[in-house]
């Protein structure tokens, strides 16, 4: 049996439980516990173009701006837009902003990269893809560059938690496409994006605000699945520019003049009346039905996407690919 006389005993007791406490507290700290309650986003991030596949995938169909809040300056924009523009030498290898992250196909990857001393990061990083500029988002509170400061593809990012979510910030961005038909975007727009892990699932939620294009806010979001057998380079492939139509003269720049785009009225296919497809702020809000409703006429039959994921014109095997689902079709109901 161990007796304990006067206090010299207990003090020294207090002393090595309050040290192997220190020990435990320091093991833990070590042992990377969450601080502030961030999230580990890094990893690689396949796109599932199940979800608005149409538009990430092949591709949204040339005249259809609907649910954009676009603004007249912005419609005749992209009125005169011609997918054969990217045919240019001069323009195959340019590359997208940071918009492009939520409207184009490819995956992501991203990984953090910290201070060699303390510890803390510094940045995130984001991989580019094949028409799609790296981006580091920075982590350290460094000051945003002034507004007669560079614009570049890559654009400034900064990011902070809010808990469980990285809210980044990017600003001095290129103009780049807002929808990829001509709806354009221009170099005074900010995007701010919201990262939420759930998971294997990595959803980003961007809301763009730009003062020359946009009558309001606009939000668009979409989700990756963490896939370790996905390989993506950090940088993208060097491009080298080619003859994409042998057809277009030197000096020529394919575009529409006012008034002289026969896609128009191409949505109509879908029984849309032009004002829907068209877009603007106020087509986004539940009293444009009854705008719509008295316009909309349905088609007789589908001829296009009828089949939906699987249903074609989704690309190469392994994009568009969504093994399992079955087509069906039936009649529209005789009135």
């Amino acid at each position: 049996m161990r007796h304990v006389t006067g206090n010299g005993g207990t003090t020294a007791r207090s002393v090595s439980t309050a040290l192997r406490v220190l020990g435990v507290v320091a093991m833990l700290l070590g042992t990377g516990l969450p601080a502030d309650a961030q999230v580990d986003l890094s990893g690689t991030w396949a796109s599932r173009n199940h979800e608005d596949w149409m538009e990430r995938w092949p591709g949204p169909d040339v005249g259809d701006f609907s649910g954009l809040p676009i603004n007249d300056d912005a419609k005749t924009r992209a009125l005169s837009y011609s997918p054969s523009l990217l045919s240019l030498p001069e323009r195959q290898c340019l590359y997208y902003g940071p918009t492009y992250t939520v409207i184009g196909p490819f995956g992501l990857k991203l990984w953090s990269e910290s201070d060699p001393v303390d510890g803390q990061v510094v940045a995130w990083k984001m991989s580019g893809a094949v028409d799609k500029s790296p981006r580091t988002i920075w982590m350290d509170g460094r000051p945003r560059p002034s507004d007669t400061a560079k614009h570049t593809f890559e654009g400034f990012s900064t990011g902070r938690w809010d808990g469980e979510t990285l809210i980044v910030t990017t600003t001095h961005m290129k103009a780049g496409p807002l929808r990829r038909n001509g709806v354009p975007s221009s170099d005074q727009a900010v995007m701010t994006e919201y990262f939420n892990r759930y998971g294997s699932l990595l959803t980003v939620l961007a809301i763009i605000e730009d003062p020359a294009y946009l009558e309001e806010p606009h939000v668009v979001s979409r989700t990756w699945e963490l896939d370790p057998t996905l390989n993506m380079n950090v940088y993208p492939a060097p491009c080298t520019p080619g003859i994409e139509a042998p057809g277009l003269d030197a000096g020529a720049v394919p575009h529409y003049l006012p008034g002289q785009n026969p896609f128009v009225n191409e949505m109509s296919r879908y029984g849309l009346p032009t004002e829907a497809t068209m877009g603007g702020a106020h087509t986004l809000y539940p009293e444009f039905r009854k705008v719509l409703q008295p316009q909309y006429s349905r088609p007789e039959s589908c001829g296009r996407y009828c089949c939906g994921w699987n249903g074609g014109n989704t690309g190469a095997a392994g994009f568009g690919d969504a093994s399992g689902l079955v087509c069906t079709t039936r009649e529209p109901p005789r009135r």
